[in-house]
């Protein structure tokens, strides 16, 4: 037995220049910026304020952050992908099939997992109990726990690159290629691992939310009351609490297949392959659902504000959504209508499948009686809001053809599929995400985005999509396969360099995004939103100063109906408001449980990964004991005193006076 299993300098791709290159950039990149950290004396401050920190605010902002880096990541296999094919006509392309194959993997793994999940779940951790009126989630030290067991499987998935392999088996590892026999390198082991580490931080994401909502709540506010964004959260997390069990339970039958010799899904022994694709899916389909519905509750926000109405069909809203959270259970199977479970089955889930779309049609319709006779403010956020409608639209239709059986064994593993995955995913939740993180971020950091520079990055985005993905559906038509490493049909080649010319316009978009945040940061003062209010909103976040203090609220506000700030604000211009009565605030002291978990998973993860057992099991007794530790703290609270507290809301309150005295003037 080797001391560091079947680890070895052979696990170090030398010979391979792409990722070799990569994967030094990436650490000269890392060693720079801890290095500049170390040098300005800026490492005890990240420690305090950020790594350790159980604020919600600052939590939802490292979410944000770790899927901004990683969009980088899988937008850099995105292009890869697409440079292979425009070349890959009679020719091997530059990256050869065992890359090829790990690339594609990577790439929908990366932008599911640690892009769309981390973005959405930053925003909700941000947002949610500032518009539920409270001071924190349920649970704080937990979210840091979330968050740091997700950044870990995202650590896994990078160290692959540079030590070992990734899996090439497509984002979802289908046996029998996903077993050992077929798959005996360790890349599929990654996949598991990272991702089995990640899921359980998202499980504990869900069911902190789950409880933050139904059981924090500012006075005054029921369920009817609260925003859309809320609702969508809710939905959303039910749907995390009730569908990630089968994703860990299907990845852990997968993992003792592959390291005990079980026969859950072989191809012998009692094994049934097709069974981990149900389960696969019965988790897969309300993760899509998981994904748009916080998106969904963005815009609804969204479009209110910048259209200074009231969302449309509040109750209505309210219903839809939790339609799709119920009937998202219920349409798995259109994934694999080929598998020949039989007409009836089929015409069950096709017919299920196509009423789903009915809830999401009542959205749309709202979300345009919204802006129908509104004053409407074409900001950024709008912008990816209306590209959202017409995308989602074109997309969810597309869907609906997949839908129908007959259809679906026509198209089902063709471009087609893909240009649909990317229309709902890239138009909603991505779109989403942006929106939400350009209509929050004077929230966070106390200053506007630049606006032209948002805009310039929209129209990239919205027209290099366009051009991406509507190649790849006249492919998908045309018999074009998914994750073709070349091909031999001339017809084919100029809509692949068409789709690869639509990936370089989003990649000028996600430039026009680096350089909106390069200058905003660089112009913060000029940007600065000096009221806590910048767009006139009408839910509770705005009510606290930008960025909010620790405590979110002063004295938790009192809500008296729908668009609670909204109603707050025509109370206070009818008469004055009387300042409230200060107290001490407890607050969640800071802990490191999560990075030390975090340390300790990853350790773990990666022994595992290479059989390294000695240290796979001091990782695991590592993460208890951090477990045991936390569990016996003295102190778990810190006391800002009432004076402090005092101070920090008559500056914000003299600051928004300020402002509606000048708006009057004006």
């Amino acid at each position: 037995m080797k001391l560091l299993g079947d680890l070895d300098w052979s696990a170090i791709p030398l010979d391979q220049p792409i990722p070799m290159i990569a994967s030094g950039v990436v650490a000269l990149g890392i060693l720079a910026v801890l290095g500049w950290i170390v040098a300005s004396g800026r490492l005890p401050y990240l420690w305090r304020e950020w790594i350790t920190s159980v604020d919600h605010k600052r939590i939802g902002v490292m979410y944000c952050l770790l899927a901004l880096v990683m969009l980088l990541r899988g937008f850099s296999d995105a292009i890869m992908m697409r440079s292979q094919q425009a070349v890959a006509f009679h020719s091997m392309g530059y990256l050869p099939p065992e890359h090829y194959d790990q690339v594609f993997s990577a790439h929908g793994t990366i932008m599911i997992f640690f892009v769309a999940m981390p973005f959405l779940i930053g925003l909700m951790n941000f947002v949610l109990p500032l518009q539920l009126g409270v001071r924190d989630v349920a649970f704080p030290t937990l979210n840091s726990v979330s968050f740091w067991l997700t950044a870990t499987g995202a650590l896994l998935v990078n160290i692959s690159l540079v030590i070992g392999e990734f899996a090439r088996t497509g984002w979802l590892p289908y046996p029998p290629l996903s077993e050992l026999r077929y798959s005996p390198g360790v890349g599929v082991d990654y996949y598991l691992w990272s991702l089995q580490i990640a899921g359980v931080g998202t499980l504990l994401t869900g069911i902190n939310f789950v409880t933050t909502i139904l059981k924090l709540r500012a006075p005054g506010m029921g369920y009817l009351r609260m925003p859309m964004f809320c609702w969508t959260s809710l939905a959303s997390s039910l749907l995390i609490v009730a569908a990630f069990p089968i994703l860990t339970a299907t990845l852990a039958m997968l993992i003792l297949d592959r390291y005990l010799g079980f026969h859950f899904f072989t191809n012998e022994a009692g094994g049934n392959m097709m069974m981990f694709v149900n389960l696969i899916w019965a988790w897969g389909h309300p993760e899509v659902y998981i994904l748009i519905l916080p998106a969904f509750g963005i815009f609804s926000e969204v479009v209110s504000t910048f259209s200074a109405k009231p969302l449309f069909g509040y109750r209505s809203m309210v219903m839809a959504t939790m339609a799709i959270c119920l009937l998202s259970f219920m349409v798995w199977l259109h994934h694999f209508f080929t598998m020949g479970a039989g007409a009836d089955v089929n015409a069950f889930f096709g017919i299920m499948s196509t009423i789903i779309a009915v809830p999401t049609g009542v959205k749309v319709f709202n979300w345009l009686f919204t802006i129908y006779g509104g004053r409407v403010r074409f900001t950024s956020p709008m912008l990816w809001a209306i590209g959202f409608m017409v995308t989602f639209v074109i997309g969810g239709m597309t869907g609906v053809l997949l839908a129908i059986p007959p259809a679906d064994f026509v198209l089902h593993n063709s471009l087609f599929l893909v240009a649909h995955f990317h229309n709902v995913i890239i138009g909603g939740v991505l779109f989403g995400a942006f929106a939400g993180y350009a209509y929050w971020f004077p929230k966070a950091f106390g200053f506007k985005l630049h606006e032209g520079l948002g805009q310039a990055a929209f129209w990239c985005w919205f027209i290099g999509f366009y051009l991406a993905f509507t190649p790849l559906y006249v492919l998908g038509l045309m018999g074009m396969t998914r994750r073709l490493q070349h091909y031999d049909v001339p017809e084919w080649q100029p809509w692949t360099w068409v789709a690869m010319a639509g990936a370089v316009v989003i990649l000028v978009g996600i430039c026009c995004q680096i350089a909106q945040l390069w200058v905003s940061i660089s112009r913060r003062e000029s940007l600065r939103d000096v009221t806590g209010d910048p767009w006139d909103g009408r839910s509770l976040e705005w009510s606290t100063a930008s960025p909010p203090p620790a405590f979110n609220f002063a004295v938790l506000p009192d809500v008296h109906g729908e668009d609670a700030y909204w109603n707050m604000k025509q109370r206070a211009r009818q008469e004055a408001a009387a300042e409230p009565g200060y107290e001490a605030i407890e607050v969640p002291r800071n802990s490191p449980t999560g990075f030390v978990c975090a340390f300790f998973a990853t350790v773990m993860g990666f022994a595992l990964i290479w059989h390294i057992w000695w240290l796979a099991i001091a990782g695991i007794l590592g993460a208890w004991a951090t477990f045991v530790v936390f569990a016996w703290r003295d102190r778990t609270e810190t006391e800002i005193p009432a004076d402090e507290v005092a101070r920090i809301d008559r500056a914000n309150r003299t600051a928004r006076l300020g402002a509606s005295i000048r708006e009057a003037v004006t």
